[in-house]
């Protein structure tokens, strides 16, 4: 038996030209889903065989250029460079090329061994545009393979080139991209130079001449650290001056412009666009969508409607998990004989991870819209429109992406907020992104509303408590734009992609990640933290309290009442006394020392509880309260704990709408609030930002108990 020859494909392209679209088809369901080593950047792989040869395909994050300003753009280049891939598949959108042929200059200047992709072939030919396509693959020196991920065109024939290129069975020559004559000397007698230093050869040296021209800081900091840097230092200084005095410019200006005007030559040369005959349903739609008056409306509109669908198809998918869950317990409970295991698995571990788990449908439909918006175009649409709302707050534009990344997890978000070169602005973002409801809060929000809020009325509680969140972050913002982080923002400017219908694979593969990550913090995170709640909540046991039950239980089996009424008895008397145990207990005992402080705002020991332990994760405040119940409501342990909420006498509609407003504001899980220092640099900021959070979560919190009691 022969070993299977592997072959390592990148995929690298802008965003929005296809290319995770291009990775699905490719790599179907043989996907899995991490982080680039050192960062939150997601890192899709996947892979296939074709003609003898397992091809690893992995999805870079999509970029503009090479430029290592955003997490993305570090992690791209590092991968091009540290891990180098066979081949890389340059992902080009066909109907947008001049703009997607910056990154394809760098990855030429790069000298990897590369193809390009020219996706959305079907658009291209349903505009009428014409690409000389084999004009084109001799002036960037590679093969150009027309494809359509959206009609599944041309795949055959790209793994074929990507083979090829593996072989080096390859007939167009590479190309160089030269720079004009006084540049373009400048950087021959540098990679002549950095050529000479033998711990640089992993860095190609014309890259590395360009990239130090450009005045790259990682580049910089990299040769710095040799011998080499002294001759290196004074040819830059020498650039700088020439290019200076011969075209009053810097030598990164200048190698900008000679990119674009190669690409603007490759463009005339190659492409031939058609006469424009009238206005594309892109601009009829545009037209609506981005009217200075309807333009916010049919926003807001747009993002009710999702939770109208979230909660309207999620309930009778969530009452079937519920059911499951019930009968699961009601199946095991009788082969778990002893009463410490029964405990755990039953009040612990199913009430705890199974009262999160039952959320799952709620999370995916939820990111199934968010990604169907992002995917059809709107998503960029949407940014442009709160752009002047975003402005009344002190607020760039560009703001609004990792605000709305944060309706998905916080972390990532935070991460995003790096494409923001104002610091202010930068800092003003990180700050209030935690206001905004990750998917992590969606579970405690629908437990609450489930419970004391019919069916009718939930979702729209639900996107209440969603904008309730961004008008506190907005708020917050102008607060501090007004004063402490006082500075103009820059202009706003966004592509706004075409509209297109987005393809079931690239919206489902989106929400199944984050399903997965959901249901892998299920059985982890979570159910270390259920495990943890339990034994808290059970410990220590009071001697007395077991004494009086053994009493009392003897007293109730010693009497001459009914078989049925002695069995009530003994059922409400276990009950009581595990109530008193569940006070008694670690978790009792915390919860009690800070009861005082919640009381006024609706809540009990019990909830206080749920909060700290919040602080770990969002969801495991469902998860505490799902284990806390269990344990003191023996009477009816299988029962759903939106029902067991519902009969408390401590919870009522007030607590609900007060609870989910405190978890809504006060701060975010320990993952964040570590990202948020990394991001911020210091701890005093993010410890300044924790205390003002809980302030205005108490605030509002008390607020909104007291209003709804007098509501009524």
């Amino acid at each position: 038996m022969t070993d299977v020859k592997e072959i390592r494909v990148a995929l690298a392209g802008n965003p929005n030209c296809g290319k995770t679209s291009l990775f699905n088809v490719l790599t179907g369901a043989n996907q899995r889903v991490g982080n680039f080593a050192g960062v939150t950047v997601e890192k899709h792989e996947g892979y296939l065989e074709h003609k003898g040869y397992k091809i690893t395909v992995v999805d870079l994050p999509g970029i503009y250029s090479l430029t290592p300003y955003s997490p993305e753009e570090i992690v791209t280049r590092e991968y091009l460079i540290g891990e180098t891939p066979d081949v890389v598949v340059n992902v080009v959108e066909g109907p947008n090329l001049e703009r997607n042929l910056l990154l394809t200059t760098q990855l030429m200047e790069l000298e990897v061994d590369f193809l390009v992709a020219l996706n959305m072939m079907d658009e291209v030919e349903a505009k009428g545009i014409v690409i000389e396509e084999k004009q084109l693959q001799v002036l960037l020196g590679c093969h150009i393979i027309p494809v359509s991920a959206r009609k599944k065109s041309g795949i055959d024939s790209l793994l074929d080139h990507i083979v090829r290129v593996y072989q080096k069975n390859i007939t167009i020559q590479k190309n160089k991209l030269f720079f004009r004559p006084e540049l373009e000397e400048r950087v021959e007698a540098l990679a002549t130079i950095l050529a000479r230093q033998p711990e640089l050869s992993t860095y190609h040296p014309r890259w590395l001449a360009t990239k130090l021209l450009e005045n790259d800081r990682v580049v910089y900091h990299e040769v710095q650290s040799y011998p080499v840097w002294l001759k290196v230092e004074r040819l830059l200084q020498e650039a700088m001056q020439a290019t200076e005095r011969l075209f009053e410019a810097d030598p990164e200006l200048l190698i900008t412009e000679d990119r674009h005007a190669f690409i603007r030559g490759a463009m005339q040369e190659c492409v031939r666009y058609p006469t424009v005959k009238g206005k594309s349903v892109t601009d009829y739609l545009d037209h609506i969508v981005l009217n200075r008056v309807l333009g916010l409306p049919i926003f807001l509109l747009v993002v009710w409607a999702i939770f109208q669908l979230t909660f309207t198809l999620g309930s009778p998918l969530m009452d079937g998990l519920e059911a499951l869950f019930a009968l699961l317990g009601e199946a095991i409970q009788p082969y778990l004989t002893n009463k410490m295991l029964r405990s755990i698995v039953l009040d612990g571990i199913l009430a705890g991870v199974g009262g999160v788990l039952v959320f799952l449908p709620n999370i995916v439909l939820l990111f199934l819209g968010l990604s169907f918006l992002e995917a059809s175009g709107y998503m960029a649409r949407a940014a442009f429109v709160i752009d002047r709302v975003m402005h009344r707050f002190g607020l760039h534009g560009k703001s609004f992406i990792p605000l709305i990344t944060g309706f998905g997890c916080s972390i990532p978000a935070m991460m995003a907020t790096r494409t923001l070169k104002s610091h202010s602005d930068r800092l003003a973002t990180l700050m209030i992104i935690p206001f905004m409801s990750c998917g992590a809060k969606l579970p405690v929000y629908v437990l609450l509303t489930a419970a004391f809020f019919p069916p009718e009325m939930a979702a729209n509680v639900m996107f209440g408590i969603y904008m309730f969140g961004v008008f506190i972050g907005l708020l917050t913002a102008l607060v501090m734009k007004s004063t402490v982080l006082q500075s103009d923002s820059e202009p706003f400017v966004m592509e706004l992609p075409p509209y297109r219908w987005p393809t079931f694979s690239s919206v489902f593969f989106q929400a199944k990640i984050k399903a997965f990550m959901y249901l892998k913090k299920a059985g982890t995170l979570i159910l270390g933290a259920v495990v943890l709640i339990w034994v808290v909540s059970n410990y220590p046991k009071s001697a007395a309290l077991e004494q009086q039950l053994a009493t009392e239980s003897a007293r109730i089996e010693a009497s001459t009442i009914g078989a049925e009424a002695k069995a009530t008895e003994l059922q409400t008397l276990e009950a009581a006394i595990t109530s008193q145990q569940l006070e008694y207990s670690i978790a009792g005992r915390v919860g009690k020392v800070i009861e005082p402080l919640i009381k006024p705002l609706g809540f009990d020991w019990r909830i206080g509880i749920a909060l700290v332990t919040g602080i770990a994760a969002k969801e495991v405040v469902v998860s505490t309260l799902g284990t806390i119940y269990s344990l003191g409501d023996s009477e009816d342990g299988a029962a759903e704990l939106s029902a067991v909420l519902a009969r408390d006498p401590a919870f009522n509609k007030a607590t609900a709408l007060s609870l989910m407003v405190f978890v809504l504001l006060y701060i975010p899980c320990v993952a964040a609030i570590g990202v948020m220092k990394k991001e911020v640099g210091r701890w005093k900021p993010v410890v300044l930002y924790g205390t003002y959070s809980i302030a205005v979560a108490w605030v509002m919190a008390f607020l909104t108990y007291r209003i709804a009691l007098m509501v009524g």
